[in-house]
C-alpha cells in the first residue's frame, strides 16, 4: 500500500540504512508531507493515510521487507518500530450460540443502515455485550476520539513514550469493578494492529483503579462475534493474549 510514497520516503531520509535494533526511527508529519509534495493523488501523500496500516497487509512493501510497522508516539510525530506489531484474530473456540434480546419490544431503527457503531449499540441495547461479559452493571459511559496521557512502553526492549496521541474508543462499558473497551469492525478481520487496543488500554488505567478490559467485536452476516483480551504486562505492547472468545446468532 502506497509503495512509491514510502520508498521516496525511506530513500529521502535514509530510513533503510537505521540501525532498529538499537532504538525506532522517529518521523515527523512535516518530514513525510515534505518527502511526498511532488505526488498528485491525495492517497500517496496524505500523512493520515499513508500512516494508516491497521493490518499487516495494509502496510507497505518496504515495511514488509524490513520487518516494521509504524504507531503515532505524539501529534504530528511517528515511530518506526522493528518488531510484531499486529495481532492475529483466532477462529472462535466455542461453538455459536442462539441468544434471545433481553429487551420485551423489537428494535425497528437499528435495522437501518449498516454500521459498526449501530450493530454495537444493537448488541449493547440487547444485552449481548453484558452477558459476555458476564456483568449486568455495565453502562455505556466511553465513546469517540480524546488524548492519551503520557505513557511508556516497550517493544522488543525498546522504549517507546507516547503522549497526546488522539485514539478512538468504539463504545467504552463501566460496570462495578470493570471498564470494557471495544474496537469495532463491520468485517472480520484476520489480524489487527495492536495499537487499536493498547493506547486505549492504557489511556483508561490511568484514569480508573478498575480492571481495564480491551475487546473486539465483529458483526459478520448474521452473526455477533467478540474476542476478550488482555495484556498480561501493561508496559509490553506484545504481551497481549486472548482470554475469550464467543460468536452469537440472535434467535
Amino acid at each position: 500500500m502506497h509503495d512509491e510514497s514510502w520508498f521516496k520516503i525511506f530513500s529521502d531520509y535514509n530510513i533503510e540504512t537505521h540501525d532498529f535494533t538499537a532504538q525506532p526511527y522517529y518521523l515527523s508529519a512535516e518530514q513525510i508531507k515534505k518527502s511526498v509534495q511532488g505526488f498528485e493523488r491525495t492517497g500517496e501523500k496524505e500523512v493520515r493515510i499513508l500512516c494508516k496500516q491497521d493490518s499487516r497487509d495494509q502496510r507497505p512493501e518496504i515495511f514488509k521487507k524490513l520487518g516494521l510497522f509504524i504507531l503515532p508516539v505524539t501529534n504530528g510525530k511517528y515511530a518506526i518500530v522493528k518488531g510484531e506489531g499486529y495481532v492475529d484474530i483466532p477462529e472462535v473456540g466455542s461453538t455459536m450460540k442462539s441468544y434471545s434480546s433481553k429487551l420485551d419490544f423489537e428494535l425497528e431503527t437499528s435495522r437501518v443502515g449498516d454500521s459498526e457503531m449501530q450493530h454495537l449499540d444493537f448488541a449493547y441495547a440487547s444485552s449481548l455485550i453484558r452477558t459476555f461479559f458476564e456483568d449486568n452493571s455495565l453502562v455505556l459511559t466511553i465513546r469517540g476520539r480524546k488524548y492519551t496521557p503520557n505513557f511508556d512502553f516497550f517493544v522488543n526492549g525498546q522504549k517507546i513514550s507516547v503522549k497526546g496521541v488522539q485514539t478512538e474508543v468504539d463504545a467504552g462499558y463501566e460496570g462495578k469493578d470493570k471498564v470494557i473497551l471495544i474496537e469495532a469492525k463491520n468485517k472480520r478481520p484476520n489480524n489487527t494492529i495492536i495499537r487499536q487496543l493498547y493506547y486505549p488500554f492504557r489511556q483508561w488505567q490511568s484514569y480508573t483503579d478498575k480492571k481495564v478490559i480491551p475487546a473486539l467485536f465483529v458483526k459478520d452476516g448474521d452473526t455477533y462475534l467478540i474476542w476478550q483480551f488482555d495484556f498480561g504486562n501493561p508496559e509490553d505492547y506484545n504481551s497481549i493474549s486472548l482470554i475469550k472468545s464467543g460468536i452469537f446468532e440472535f434467535k
